[in-house]
């Protein structure tokens, strides 16, 4: 299988690249200038050359603060560009993988959010990438749009490797408390992925496998709870640790605002396409330690 995946640099795409090597999966990244979501012209004629079984838009714009002041870059590449994607893709009857986020709820519910509760984001950043999946949606039938949250990985920047380089710093380091959510490793994220992509190909007229669907790490967090697990598998492989000092949404105002409960239930997808990613501990651990295994190779 061929799995044409948008985006180099983020997170997931970097994942993907791994994995695909480890499942025996044919994954080409494809970026700017080749593929630029926010001047989506000639898509079509991209695509045919490129070639591919399934395409993954995992490019994407993610600085959720800066997307209050850029609103419009943030619609253009997210929303107006995932659906001129989905739309060259249709046009070459390929199936379609949507990454998208817990940010398009408003975290006001008390319990997990299902793939049917309500949308209402609190910020530009959320906006556009709802506006990303209604485009994908209207685009083509033939559509996975996958809400995953809480992405860390050793690629890129995530919260596990700030925490990891304040804790080199300081003794201690506050850290929200009050809102909730899955840590998924990147790296669990793109064997789902390649496992949706399969089922995709495998069962091109099943309608249920289409659609809507909640991928996250198991088990919940806040972010406070989070950075201390960070620092115990830190300690554990002698790298920086600190104490962590729960503090209040308020104490710690952002541009965007952040759901309090990023919680995603995740049932269906194991129960339609046979996905359930790991415990976000069990996959913390190795995590860490690449992480520091590789600044110490660095700085050798």
């Amino acid at each position: 299988m061929r799995i044409l995946v948008t985006g180099t640099e983020g997170q997931v795409a970097r994942a993907m690249r791994e994995r695909g090597a480890f499942h025996g999966v044919d994954v080409i990244p494809v970026g700017r200038p080749t593929i630029d979501l926010a001047s989506p012209s000639g898509l079509e004629d991209t695509l045919m050359e490129l070639g591919g079984d399934v395409i993954v838009n995992a490019a994407a714009y993610t600085a959720v603060d800066q997307a209050e002041t850029e609103a419009e870059l943030a619609q253009a590449i997210n929303g107006i560009g995932a659906g001129a994607l989905a739309g060259a893709a249709a046009a070459m009857n390929i199936p379609v993988i949507q990454i998208s986020t817990d940010y398009v709820f408003d975290g006001t519910k008390d319990a997990p959010y299902r793939e049917d509760d309500p949308v209402s984001p609190l910020g530009a950043y959320g906006l556009s990438k709802l506006m990303g999946e209604e485009a994908v949606a209207e685009e083509t039938p033939n559509h996975v749009i996958l809400r995953t949250a809480w992405v860390y990985s050793p690629f890129g920047k995530n919260f596990v490797k700030t925490m990891l380089r304040l804790a080199e710093g300081r003794d201690e380091v506050a850290v929200v408390g009050d809102q909730r959510g899955a840590p998924t490793n990147a790296l669990d994220i793109a064997d789902g992925i390649i496992a949706v992509a399969r089922n995709l190909t495998a069962y091109p007229k099943e309608r249920e496998m289409r659609g809507i669907f909640h991928m996250t790490g198991t088990g919940t967090a806040s972010w406070a709870q989070f950075a201390a697990a960070i620092f115990e598998c830190s300690a554990a492989f002698g790298g920086p640790t600190a104490r962590v000092r729960p503090i209040t949404t308020t104490e710690y105002p952002t541009p965007a605002k952040r759901p309090a409960n990023s919680v995603l239930d995740c049932t269906k997808i194991g129960s339609i396409h046979g996905v359930t990613l790991p415990s976000w501990r069990m996959s913390l651990e190795p995590c860490v330690k690449r992480i520091l295994e590789e600044a110490r190779e660095r700085a050798s």
